[in-house]
């Protein structure tokens, strides 16, 4: 994609506003928590040290919406105090210029770093520099800034105790993950009634798991719907794909598909209504018609062999969905743990320390901000413009690890920026607000603000900027600062934040081949493990199976990603094009749906090994993790092992029907991938194709 293009993509993005559920009381919660600090500060301190509480608890309030599973409470409470912390020590430096600017390229420095830790980390952190570039212009004495981190730290509090009093939907995030896991389910099962080999998207059981992590003290108080049932939910899963599909459920055509394609259909409006009834935390309501469907004899007459016990197990597992569902199930028994933040301490500094490497894109983003950060600063303070900060704090406010990202973001600030300040300012310097007009006006903002963050960034940059003006304008700092100007150093921002990645990127185009290969060997693994057990059905638990899953999705997850932050990337591609890639990927999803067919009839304990599967597993392993090797160097991958143990297979034995027929299916899909990178491989090897300089 050339540059112009890229740029014209990455504008409209920026600029493009999404349709989300609004939570109005949500946002009303952040904007009476915020009322309450900014009126408090005001009659007990004055307005400067009221501007800094405000600050406190708007982003406190902010770290409340960013999307973690962690309480919401303890999000607002480390938020308030981590922006204490870097107020009171850049007010320390902020006496010399050269002293400030080092400061702040090492605060910025380890922001950067804290991507690693995760999206959630990585923006509370940007938001804590930014805020503080305007904080630190507040206090006049040491002893003045410890009392403006004192009230910043509380502004956290306020925001945590309005949370735990005034709970709006409570486990409601939980609840939204576990019914989408659910929706998804049901809209897989009415798209198998039409297409029996349907791809189905992992992420949002993926979702509901994270989810599901609780506290042992939130494990005693958490509902019976949510105990339980994404579990069941899991295992519905490969039984539909099973049930569907031709290859070991039943023909495509005839009564035996006619009564699969009933049972789909029940099986979607019963998960149908379980979502509808979790999320909104009302009776369970089934229609008459899907529990008929499911409970009639008549299943066990039209069905045989493995359909007839995929028909079975989905009706026993729907059984379980709807007994939770009602609030039959415990809260008490085993749970996956959250561990408290400083359990997390040691293993986030191994993270940190595992990024501190040329070619990671973490560091170089790290780089990047704390280099543009601290030039933001210097120009704004060398221009005669006025409050310089507005630069610096657009620049770490809009760049993000990728390009896509840091470009729309940049875009969508100065947008928004510009009408947030303008009707700001217009505000402040034609009506002449006093400071408790100027700090309801800011509130209002505020609350604007928390309505439309899930929007998109421009339409949350106009009440943001908005804000931030009127705020200062309440303690008098900013009023003569006239909209050009703001709008001037904004642009200066924004314009040196995308020069910066220009000049020192960090591209995920050609780390594509990379994630490929990742999500192959994870795949290989997951259909190794299952096999695996077919082999020895008495002695191997679950275990493996289920990590080995996991794997594979975490592994599918971030190959998507990657394609999606390379699509408008102003780079080449390095022997994997956007064809190739899409045809490599469906190669090793269908690799991943063989091992979901055989995992679904895998046999009980008591079931007779096969012991050709064993070699079929140890040759699934080591021709996968050959071939991640030849897809990272641009080679093509084979499949010797894998299909020499099958000839012997053939041979030497009468296989099982599903698991030699998924692992045909299996085959085949290595054989796909092998086709799909192929061509691409010939002509790199006969030196066609552009390559992209890594840069």
């Amino acid at each position: 994609m050339s540059w112009l293009r890229a740029l014209k993509e990455t504008a409209r993005s920026g600029l493009t506003l999404e349709r989300q559920r609004l939570e109005p009381l949500v946002a009303l919660r952040g904007a009476l928590g915020l009322a309450l600090v900014v009126a408090g500060a005001l009659s007990l301190f004055g307005t400067v040290v009221a501007v800094s509480a405000a600050f406190g608890a708007f982003q406190a309030a902010i770290a409340t919406y960013q999307r973690s599973w962690r309480p919401r409470p303890v999000l607002a409470l480390a938020s308030g105090a981590s922006l204490a912390v870097s107020t009171f020590i850049g007010y320390l430096t902020a006496f010399h210029l050269v002293f400030f600017v080092a400061m702040l390229a090492l605060w910025t420095f380890l922001a950067g770093l804290a991507w690693a830790l995760g999206p959630t980390v990585g923006i509370i952190a940007a938001s804590n520099v930014a805020i503080m570039l305007v904080t630190v212009t507040l206090p006049t004495s040491i002893a003045a800034a410890a009392g403006h981190a004192a009230v910043i730290a509380a502004g956290g509090v306020v925001q945590a105790a309005f949370v735990v009093l005034l709970p709006v939907r409570r486990w409601g995030a939980q609840r939204d993950a576990l019914a989408d896991a659910l929706a998804a389910e049901a809209d897989y099962a009415r798209r198998l009634r039409h297409d029996p080999t349907a791809p189905f998207d992992p992420a949002p059981l993926m979702q509901a798991r994270r989810a599901a992590a609780v506290t042992r003290r939130q494990a005693r108080r958490r509902p019976a719907e949510l105990h339980g049932m994404r579990g069941v939910a899991e295992r519905i899963r490969p039984v539909l794909a099973a049930l569907a599909d031709p290859a070991v459920g039943v023909p495509a055509e005839g009564p035996e598909r006619d009564r699969v394609r009933e049972l789909l259909s029940a099986a979607a409006s019963v998960l149908t209504e379980a979502a509808r009834a979790v999320r909104h935390n009302k009776p369970l309501r089934l229609p008459p018609s899907a529990v008929a469907a499911l409970k009639t004899p008549d299943t066990a007459a039209v069905l045989t062999g493995p359909a007839r016990r995929g028909a079975h197990r989905l009706a026993a597992l729907l059984d379980d969905v709807t007994e939770t569902a009602r609030g039959a199930g415990t809260t008490e028994g085993p749970h996956r743990d959250r561990p408290p933040l400083l359990r997390l301490v040691p293993g986030s500094l191994r993270i940190l320390r595992e990024e501190l490497h040329r070619d990671s894109p973490v560091l170089r983003h790290a780089c990047r901000v704390s280099a543009v950060t601290a030039v933001g600063y210097i120009v704004g303070t060398v221009l005669p413009l006025g409050h310089g900060y507005w630069a610096p704090m657009t620049c770490v406010m809009v760049m993000r690890p990728d390009f896509s990202q840091t470009y729309a973001r940049s875009v969508a600030r100065f947008g928004g920026t510009l009408i947030g300040v303008g009707a700001a300012t217009a505000v402040v310097q034609g009506a002449g607000p006093g400071t408790y007009l100027s700090g309801g006006l800011a509130v209002l903002c505020a609350f604007c603000a928390f309505l439309v963050l899930g929007t998109g960034y421009v339409a949350s940059s106009v009440f943001i900027s908005a804000y931030v003006v009127l705020l200062l304008g309440m303690g008098g700092e900013d009023w003569n600062q006239t909209v050009p100007e703001r709008a001037l150093l904004t642009l200066a921002g924004g314009v040196l934040a995308m020069i910066a990645y220009a000049v020192y990127p960090a591209w995920e185009t050609p780390r594509l081949r990379h994630r490929l290969a990742d999500w192959l060997h994870a795949n290989g693994d997951y259909a190794a493990a299952v096999v695996d057990h077919y082999a020895d059905p008495a002695g191997r638990a679950g275990g493996d199976i289920r990590q080995t899953l996991l794997d594979a999705r975490d592994a599918r997850i971030a190959w998507r990603e990657s394609v999606k932050r390379a699509e408008h990337e102003p780079v080449r591609n390095r022997g994997l094009s956007r064809d190739a890639a899409e045809r490599a990927g469906e190669a090793i999803s269908q690799l991943g749906r063989g091992a979901l067919l055989m995992e679904a009839h895998l046999p009980d304990s008591g079931a007779a090994p096969v012991p050709a599967a064993a070699d079929l597993a140890e040759a699934l392993r080591r021709d996968t993790e050959r071939a991640a090797t030849a897809v990272r160097e641009r080679r093509t991958p084979q499949w010797d092992a894998v299909h020499e143990a099958l000839d012997h297979w053939d041979r030497q034995s009468a296989p099982d029907t599903v698991l030699r027929t998924g692992a045909g299916l299996v085959a085949e899909a290595l054989d796909d991938l092998t086709e799909a990178l192929e061509p691409e491989d010939e002509g790199v090897r006969g030196g066609a194709g552009p390559r992209t300089r890594d840069r």
